[in-house]
Order: C-alpha cells, then sequence, then structure tokens
C-alpha cells in the first residue's frame, strides 16, 4: 500500500485473544461490540471503547464458523461446526440457548432485517429459516447439490440468497419458498454471497479468485472483478452501497469503488489468508480476522455523508422494481492502480420523516429488552427442561434399586 495520507483506510486497532484462526466477524448497530468467532470454538465480544475488557463466550464444542448480530443488537447468534446454532445475549454472563440446526457444520447464520427470523445454510447441501423467538424451525430450502457456503435475506426480508460448492448462487422468494434464478457464472466454489444495501443487487465470491455482481431485477452480470490472486473468502458492502470490501487467501483486502468499477485500495495486515471482512453498520469502520488468530479493526476515512445520521430516516423497503442502485457495467481484468481518495457522494436533500429521537430511543430500548426476555425465558426452558431429565433419571435409578432390593 501507498504511503497513506488522510483520506486512506487506517487501521485502529488490533485485538488478540483467539487461539486460532478467526472465522467470521460482524459489528453490533451501534458499533459498541464486535464479535468474532474462531477455529478454537470459542465466541469473544471485543468493545471498541478502549480499555475495556473483551468477553470470551465457549459453548460450542467445534469451530465457530458464522457470528452475526440482531438488528437491536441485543442477540448474537453463532454457528458451528458441531451442527448447532446459539443464540447469546452479549453481556458479561453470556448466557445462551443451543439448538441442533442441520445434520452437517453450519455455515452461516443471518437475522432478517425485522429480527424476528434467522437463515442458516449448511454442508447438508440445505437453507433453513428459523424464528428468533424459541428457535422454532419454520421452512428448508433444498434444491443445492453440495455444501452451501452462506445464506442472506435482502434489506426488505422478501428474498433470500445463497452460495455453494455446486458452483451456483440461488435466489430465493421467502414467502412462495421457490427459487426465482440460479446465477452459474462462477467457475469453482462460491464461498460468501450477500445484498447490496439497495437491495437490487447481490455480489458473491468465489474459490476462483472472482467477485461478481449481478442485478436480482434482470438477473444480469454488472461487475466482474479479478483482482485477487488466491480465492476471495468474504466480502462487504459500504452502507452506502458505493464500495466493496473484500478478503482473500492472498493475504490482501481490497475496496473497490462500484460506481466508477475500479479498485481503490489494497490494504495489506494479515500474515496468511485474510479469512473475513465486515463493515460497520454506519460505514465508519471495517474488521477483518484471519489465520494469523488476529482480528483488525480499520478506519474507513471515506469522504462521503454521515451514513449515522442518513440511517435513522427510515426508507421504504427496496423492491425489485426500484431504480436505485444501479450500477454501472464492468468486465476484468480492472486496473491495478488505486486512487488517493474517494469521491464525495452528495446525497439528494429528503424531508425529514423521522420519529422524534426519544420516542425512537424510547422504542429501540422497549424491542432490545423484549429480545433479552424473550432469550432469558428460553434459557430457562432448556435449564426446567434439563431439570426434568435428571429428576426422571434419578426417580428410574431409584425404582431399579427399590426391585432390586425388594425380596
Amino acid at each position: 500500500m501507498a504511503a497513506p495520507c488522510a483520506e486512506d483506510p487506517s487501521l485502529e486497532r488490533h485485538f488478540k485473544g483467539h487461539r486460532d484462526a478467526v472465522t467470521c466477524v460482524d459489528f453490533s448497530i451501534k458499533t459498541k461490540q464486535l464479535a468474532s468467532g474462531s477455529m478454537d470454538s470459542c465466541l469473544m465480544v471485543w468493545h471498541m471503547k478502549p480499555q475495556s475488557r473483551a468477553y470470551r463466550f465457549t459453548g460450542h464444542k467445534d469451530a465457530v464458523t458464522c457470528v452475526n448480530f440482531s438488528p437491536s443488537g441485543h442477540l448474537l447468534a453463532s454457528g458451528s461446526r458441531d451442527k448447532t446454532v446459539r443464540l447469546w445475549v452479549p453481556n458479561v454472563k453470556g448466557e445462551s440457548t443451543s439448538f441442533r440446526a442441520h445434520t452437517a457444520t453450519v455455515r452461516s447464520v443471518h437475522f432478517c432485517s425485522d429480527g424476528q427470523s434467522f437463515v442458516t445454510a449448511s454442508d447438508d447441501k440445505t437453507v433453513k429459516v428459523w424464528s428468533t423467538h424459541r428457535q422454532k424451525f419454520l421452512f428448508s430450502l433444498s434444491q443445492h447439490i453440495n455444501w452451501v457456503r452462506c445464506a442472506k435475506f435482502s434489506p426488505d426480508g422478501r428474498l433470500i440468497v445463497s452460495a455453494s460448492d455446486d458452483k451456483t448462487v440461488k435466489l430465493w422468494d421467502k414467502s412462495s419458498r421457490e427459487c426465482i434464478h440460479s446465477y452459474c457464472e462462477h467457475g469453482g466454489f462460491v464461498t460468501y454471497v450477500d445484498f447490496h444495501p439497495s437491495g437490487t443487487c447481490i455480489a458473491a465470491a468465489g474459490m476462483d479468485n472472482t467477485v461478481k455482481v449481478w442485478d436480482v431485477r434482470t438477473h444480469r452480470l454488472l461487475q466482474h472483478y479479478q483482482l485477487h490472486s488466491a480465492a476471495v473468502n468474504a466480502l462487504s458492502f459500504h452502507p452506502s452501497g458505493s464500495y466493496l470490501i473484500t478478503a482473500s487467501s492472498d493475504s490482501t483486502l481490497k475496496i473497490l469503488d462500484l460506481m466508477e468499477g475500479r479498485l481503490l485500495y489494497t490494504l495489506h495486515g494479515h500474515q496468511g489468508p485474510a479469512t473475513t471482512v465486515a463493515f460497520s453498520r454506519t460505514g465508519e469502520y471495517f474488521a477483518s480476522g484471519g489465520s494469523d488468530e488476529q482480528v483488525m479493526v480499520w478506519k474507513s476515512n471515506f469522504d462521503v455523508v454521515d451514513h449515522g445520521e442518513v440511517m435513522k430516516v427510515p426508507r421504504p423497503p427496496a423492491t425489485l422494481a426500484s431504480s436505485a442502485g444501479n450500477l454501472p457495467e464492468v468486465d476484468f481484468p480492472v486496473p491495478s492502480g488505486r486512487g488517493r481518495s474517494v469521491e464525495s457522494v452528495q446525497s439528494q436533500p429528503q424531508e425529514p420523516v423521522s420519529m422524534p429521537q426519544t420516542l425512537t430511543s424510547t422504542l429501540e430500548h422497549i424491542v432490545g429488552q423484549l429480545d433479552v426476555l424473550t432469550q432469558t425465558v428460553s434459557i430457562l426452558e432448556q435449564r426446567l427442561t434439563l431439570t426434568e431429565d435428571k429428576l426422571k433419571q434419578c426417580l428410574e435409578n431409584q425404582q431399579l434399586i427399590m426391585q432390586r432390593t425388594t425380596p
């Protein structure tokens, strides 16, 4: 990377605590916490506030493959090679409920924007949707013919996209539970997929070293980037929708300007493969993890509008007919040079339609407390079931003893 200037992304913090490769990272809604999972079977919840102690959550019996905060930030979901999903309350107690979600490794977990459901993907070739409260199974999507690496809800919750080792990306309608389209342009396993913030495009990363962007309305391949020299393991859209960051086994992170179809930055930090990357919900920061056991937090320093303020204004859900999020068509190869700075993105002035801040904060607090309460009830129910099972076992043992002692 060239000598940094004021506009360049900058490495802010190193988090060290995992004892094996880091597999996944995710920020909470207000960027107060950063969660990471690892091959060491542990979750770490790091506090962005300096000098704050991290939480180490143990419970999974094998590698943690995925983490995702609920929209309220009051719950944290994790998936594991032990075939289970756990829902945690991300505080110092680290209480959780666990359930067997699949018959093989759980590769991906992602909450719907309303927080009422979440989707999982697995090596058992299925995508499953669950209710958040009581973790009730809702339905399964089963057209992939190999491991499913990733599954995500669209921003409006109407669509689901999945990526698989069968070299396809599939787009699903949540209501009809039907596959709308299969994208087959990848030349290898598809490792990761996500929706553009507008909901009108998807980006997928592959073992063929490429990143592809499709329009979900026309299903046209809009952009094709071949910038990495090894597999692309993860990607993340900036909340503005103008930038995309990728993490690769070539040890680098790359930031793309989607509006201009060019490479902006190549970031070197990890020793060995960069396995995961994610922007914060405001786009001010992004985090990365690698096989070097490190979690790195970077400051974006993008010269863009304050997305923290923009995101407070409710927007209508994106639909397939929306004209937002149109990206120029770009094919590889993209010039390897990078610009020194990023063009400012000017948003059109909007009529203020947000509720009073005090009411918004109160509602957010109530929703968050409901999340915690329902999760606490689930934890208590699970403990009660265990207690009942132990009591039954004790009674059965006692009956056996009495039978043996009866002449």
